[in-house]
């Protein structure tokens, strides 16, 4: 074989080994869902109530959370699971989380005239677990899905596609290579 086709042969092959790579690590990233290139998203959110809101901005919002936006607030009753910690941080950052997740999880269903905020730190404590967005269950995906909602197959189907294509260009740069070359 001749110095320049190892060097092609050389070239092609960390060149579709550094691209499997890459592809296989933006796999673990769910997409976001307003186009955002290049964002991070994590893969489990919850909206909680910030620790520098008023408690009568607090009050407001999770009394509008457990009325008409519909969230399940029974859990925060006295008696409920979520009773504990019984303080209105914690007890409106379950409103505010249960209405997002509810609404779609998005930074818009997590405002609460300012009051609210995402995060990516577990606030659930003791025997209450707030679930987060990557526990919800929609489409055909199970899982995480961060603020990309739920991930469809058209997705995947996509992501199999860009695996590909940088296997049949080597090889077919390899083959006339070889041909040319004989």
């Amino acid at each position: 074989m001749s110095p320049l086709l190892r060097l092609l042969f050389i070239s092609i092959t960390t060149t579709i080994t550094i691209h499997s790579k890459i592809v296989d690590s933006q796999q673990s990233i769910p997409p976001p869902s307003d186009g955002g290139v290049g964002q991070f998203v994590p893969a489990e959110l919850w909206c909680v109530a910030k620790n520098n809101a008023e408690d009568a901005v607090l009050q407001s919002a999770m009394d509008w959370a457990c009325g008409q936006g519909g969230a399940d607030c029974r859990p925060i009753q006295s008696g409920g699971p979520c009773f504990e910690p019984n303080n209105l941080q914690a007890h409106a950052s379950f409103a505010f989380n249960d209405y997002f997740l509810k609404n779609g999880p998005s930074s818009q269903s997590c405002d609460f005239g300012g009051a609210a905020a995402l995060t990516s730190l577990n606030p659930s404590s003791g025997s209450c677990v707030l679930p987060s967005s990557g526990s919800m269950k929609s489409g055909s995906m199970v899982g995480p899905t961060g603020l990309g909602g739920p991930m469809d197959e058209n997705v995947a189907h996509v992501t199999k596609k860009e695996r590909c294509w940088p296997v049949l260009v080597a090889v077919f740069v390899l083959l006339v290579t070889v041909s040319v070359y004989r």
